[in-house]
């Protein structure tokens, strides 16, 4: 029986705090070329078809800073799995294997999943008041949309991970949400 080689996953949103799987070490790292975005409309966890809410992903341009993740070979199988069934549902990300940089400078070769611009839950090209307004509205098995937001700008903070995007983003649906509750 062959040994199967250690693989890095690249995080960047809440598979940064909650893998759900078992890794050898994190890192945080930057990714270059892509930058984190509210992009893709949720259908199953923070929205439905009738009424989609917004999720992360990644979308071109910039950089996004996250967590690598060293999964051990005897893991790979499993793991790879794992973030099928969990990140593949609607099709609505292209798995990928990208270079992303630790804090020490190492290159990684690490396995994401990146937002697919031509796919009908495509977001990227959203205006941000149209953002809000998906924030708003989105209530899906796991919960609102707005929940998601604030609970992976709560996870950013507490990683040192500054995403000023993000968390404009979260300010202004909660300033709005606010408005419609006064």
């Amino acid at each position: 029986m062959a040994v199967k080689k250690d693989i890095w996953v690249f995080a960047y949103g809440s598979l940064m705090w909650r893998p759900g799987f078992e890794y050898l070490e994190a890192r945080k790292a930057v990714l270059e070329g892509y930058h984190r975005d509210l992009c893709i409309l949720s259908y199953v966890f923070r929205g439905t078809p009738a009424v989609p809410g917004l999720v992360l992903g990644l979308n071109p341009t910039g950089h996004c800073v996250g967590v690598v993740f060293r999964i051990a070979g005897a893991q790979v199988e499993t793991v790879m799995e794992y973030l099928d069934e969990r990140e593949m549902i609607n099709q609505v990300y292209k798995p990928c294997w990208v270079d992303v940089m630790d804090e020490g400078g190492q290159t990684l070769h690490a396995y994401t999943f990146v937002a697919q611009a031509n796919h009908p839950q495509f977001a990227g090209h959203f205006d941000l008041q149209k953002k809000i307004d998906y924030i708003l509205q989105g209530v899906g098995q796991a919960g609102r949309a707005l929940e998601y937001l604030e609970n992976t700008c709560s996870h950013l903070r507490e990683l040192d991970i500054v995403d000023p995007g993000l968390q404009a983003i979260l300010k202004a649906a909660k300033d709005q949400d606010g408005q419609k509750t006064s």
